[in-house]
């Protein structure tokens, strides 16, 4: 989630958009694995106690999510989300093309991911979830985790960029708290719906999801562009 990953591939070429993808792929495959991996021990080990089971997911996912962007940021950006390359397209911070080979390349890493999570505690690859998560209040949690989340990235990725890391990781674990859900993610919501574990969600309940995680994004993006607007001398457009 560093900003403008296409402006630093214009003074270095080794930096190429396959690099890139590959980057995002691997890197929403890492963090589905830690979300979905610590969410499966996570339910195995606190013996029915949902508040541990839940502080051992958050905690494993925003440290997981912190490496993440340290690691993979200064090559892709480490966007890990469709709707993070969303806004930074719309900002003109990466080309549409670059926002075009990202998203598939997130949700099949995030799937991967799931898979990968899944056989390492000894389950099938792929098992759809039956964790119920369908009420207004759901949808309403991840309109408002969604909408944090890309207000964050916009004022963050120009005013503070050295704190991003922390910020998001710090955000992303808090709001498994905060809301009922957390997700702020389709790429990772989707993916969820095949690990029948503590992190699932059933697979007929993802659209409403991703639905309301892009009306939270779109509407971070309309009120903080007016809040924060581009320069016309800082747009990189391309």
């Amino acid at each position: 989630m560093a900003p403008a990953p296409d402006a630093a591939v214009k003074s270095d070429p080794v930096l190429s958009l396959s690099r890139r993808v590959v980057c995002e792929l691997l890197g929403t495959a890492f963090l589905l694995v830690a979300v979905a991996g610590s969410g499966i021990l996570a339910e195995r080990s606190a013996l029915g106690n949902i508040g541990i089971a839940l502080l051992a997911n958050s905690l494993a996912t925003a440290a997981a999510l912190y490496v993440l962007i340290e690691w993979l940021g200064p090559i892709s950006g480490a966007h890990l989300n469709p709707l993070v390359s969303l806004m930074l397209g719309i900002r003109g911070d990466v080309r549409w093309t670059t926002v075009g080979t990202y998203v598939p390349a997130q949700v099949v890493g995030a799937l991967a991911g799931v898979a990968i999570a899944n056989l390492m505690f000894d389950l099938p690859a792929f098992e759809l979830s039956i964790n119920l998560r369908s009420s207004p209040s759901h949808w309403l949690g991840e309109f408002v985790s969604t909408f944090g989340l890309v207000a964050v990235l916009w004022v963050c990725t120009r005013l503070r960029p050295t704190s991003l890391a922390a910020v998001v990781a710090a955000y992303i674990g808090g709001g498994f708290w905060f809301t009922p859900t957390g997700f702020a993610n389709p790429a990772v919501t989707l993916a969820r719906a095949f690990t029948n574990s503590f992190s699932g969600i059933e697979l007929t309940e993802v659209p409403v999801f991703i639905a309301a995680e892009v009306t939270g994004a779109l509407a971070a993006v309309l009120i903080f562009s007016w809040i924060l607007p581009m320069p016309q001398s800082l747009d990189c457009s391309n």
